[in-house]
């Protein structure tokens, strides 16, 4: 096929005639038409070329005389007029447009159309402005979904990886596929099942009585742009977003070894192959086996690995190789946080500064996850770029509050800000408003590219200050669209220790700020933590259990993290800032 297209590049060509299609408004029949001749090529098991010499295309389901001549063209040529026909009609930023989360053919035909936008750069800039928020069908939370799926995509483009929020939600989706076959048992491995802020590949593995079915299943899944590789046991595709996911079918004996090799990571793996062969045993994906005699030891589930091998179970998320195999022989393993440990959350916002919803609708959500207590933190009227809450507007939310917890609720409110630090270090609002709150979360937004000696000073005096409770995602990065801000850790985490102040794990998956390293010095420090979601919406309440993945990579126990606490008990310990600060010499 020297001069013409192979299956996947004609899978994919046929996907993007099909977009377009849409794009332009073309009935559903003829769009699909095309979706479904894609979908079958990628699963065929012989190439186009030698089906055009036969003759034979008409035994490709979907393919009728139409696709067939397109696809002889393809075949012989390399190119095909009709898409290139189509392609004068669509800019082809529109395409790029598609591979957003969240924005399917409709929404990207209405924002051409209404808006004039025709590349990605266009949309950004619409959604940082607002605009997109003036089409029907577009909000708020729209719009910040498509800000950050445009910078997860630049963010894989640039340097291969993936965002750990989109790989989450990708491999959501193909676990519910893969998981609707009868007695069929799957999991996602690799960086994923350990919960790394960014991921290469998607890795899943499976046991099931019908490995042919799951792999057909998995490529024919409406995802997938190409076939890469199908074997007996595995197949790799790559998705549309430009992701390849692999999948491996194994026996189910055979579960335990499996899993553990494919979750990783790789130095964890081989320090657990040492101490395999201390024991004189060998360890491989598919058994333990006694080296002495070549007999293999299955294990149907990863607990029975590490059992054999002497240790207990080591969650996947401290599978890094920083210590835990000699912590776990020792019996030095910190125990885990675990979502259920969560009370309350320390930091939401409403749609009285820059949130989509109600104070009432974020208490009844929070209520419905089960969290006791929920700490409102709308921005201060300092951060120019929301509709931050002047005094008067904060007294006014506490009174709200106040008749909240008087009516009878299951959950409790408390009252808090989040306050600007601004670029001197000072807060945005005065020591008498934030005194009359429960507890102060305080920020760094902008200048978060100042000197290091200038912005260290910042972070140290915002430290210092007896308002402060907690330092809110304190490195203020966003993952693969900003770096965030670069002060001599090592002085501000100190600081945090000596003031009581506590360190914030937002949970946000493209914040995850603090980051597991820098967490898990301000731990050796002897700090304290509190995992937020951060949330602007209902359902961002739910990002809780990506900071509790986060904690566990750190080896952040329970005790340390203050929202597992009672809150009367984390509001004493905020009344006692002051305190401290006098005890130690600082000013109050």
């Amino acid at each position: 096929m020297a001069n013409g297209m192979d299956n996947a590049e004609i899978a994919s060509l046929f996907e993007d005639i099909a977009d377009m299609l849409e794009i332009l408004g073309e009935n559903s029949f003829k769009i699909n038409a095309y979706r479904r001749a894609a979908e079958n090529i990628r699963s065929l098991g012989r190439d186009l070329s030698a089906m055009v010499e036969e003759g034979s295309l008409d035994s490709i389901e979907g393919v009728g005389k139409a696709i067939s001549e397109k696809i002889t063209e393809l075949v012989k040529t390399g190119r095909l007029g009709y898409y290139e026909e189509l392609a004068e009609n669509v800019p082809s930023g529109l395409l790029d447009m598609l591979e957003v989360p969240d924005l399917g053919p409709k929404r990207v035909r209405a924002i051409w159309e209404k808006l004039g936008i025709r590349d990605l750069d266009g949309l950004e800039e619409a959604a940082r402005t607002g605009r997109l928020k003036t089409l029907d069908g577009f909000g708020a939370k729209t719009e910040a979904k498509i800000l950050a799926g445009i910078g997860a995509l630049r963010a894989r483009k640039s340097s291969g990886r993936t965002p750990l929020a989109v790989a989450w939600d990708l491999s959501r989706d193909i676990l519910e596929i893969l998981g609707s076959i009868p007695k069929t048992r799957v999991e996602a491995g690799g960086s994923l099942r350990r919960m790394k802020e960014t991921i290469g590949d998607l890795d899943f593995l499976c046991a099931s009585r019908a490995p042919e079915e799951v792999l057909d299943r998995f490529c024919r899944m409406q995802n997938v742009e190409s076939v890469l590789l199908r074997g007996e046991t595995k197949t790799s595709v790559r998705l549309r977003t430009g992701i390849q996911a692999d999948l491996r079918v194994v026996e189910e004996t055979r579960w335990g070894t499996a899993i553990q090799y494919f979750t990783g990571s790789q130095q964890h793996n081989v320090r657990l192959r040492e101490r395999a062969r201390k024991l004189g045993f060998s360890l491989s994906e598919y058994a333990l086996k006694r080296i002495s005699t070549g007999e293999e030891i299955l294990c149907a589930d990863e607990e029975e690995v590490y059992a054999k091998l002497g240790l207990p179970w080591i969650p996947p998320e401290m599978r890094e190789d920083r210590g835990e195999i000699e912590a776990a022989l020792e019996g030095r393993l910190p125990p885990c946080v675990e979502l259920k440990d969560i009370a309350g959350d320390l930091q939401c916002h409403t749609d009285e500064s820059d949130g989509t919803c109600a104070l009432e609708e974020m208490a009844e959500a929070a209520e419905e996850l089960g969290l006791f207590w929920l700490l409102l933190t709308d921005h201060s009227s300092g951060l120019g770029v929301v509709r931050g809450l002047s005094p008067e507007r904060i007294r006014d939310q506490s009174r709200r509050i106040d008749h909240w917890n008087a009516s009878g609720h299951g959950i409790r409110l408390l009252k808090g800000i989040e306050t600007e630090i601004m670029a001197d270090g000072s807060l945005d609002l005065p020591g008498e408003v934030l005194g009359e709150l429960d507890l102060v979360v305080a920020a760094v937004h902008s200048s978060l590219r100042q000197d290091r000696e200038k912005i260290t000073r910042r972070y140290l005096k915002a430290l210092a200050d007896p308002n402060v409770h907690i330092l809110a995602h304190p490195v203020g990065r966003l993952i693969g669209e900003r770096e965030g801000a670069s002060p001599d850790w090592e002085k501000v985490l100190a600081e945090a220790v000596r003031t009581g102040t506590i360190l914030e794990i937002n949970a946000n998956p493209y914040r995850l700020d603090l980051p597991d390293t820098l967490a898990s010095r301000a731990l050796e420090l002897g700090a304290f933590f509190a995992i937020s979601t951060d949330a602007h919406s209902t359902e961002q309440l739910e990002y809780m259990h990506f900071g509790v993945s986060l904690a566990k990579r750190a080896w952040i126990p329970p005790e340390r993290i203050v929202n597992t606490w009672d809150v009367d008990k984390l509001l004493e310990w905020a009344k006692k800032k002051p305190s401290r600060l006098e005890r130690q010499g600082g000013k109050t």
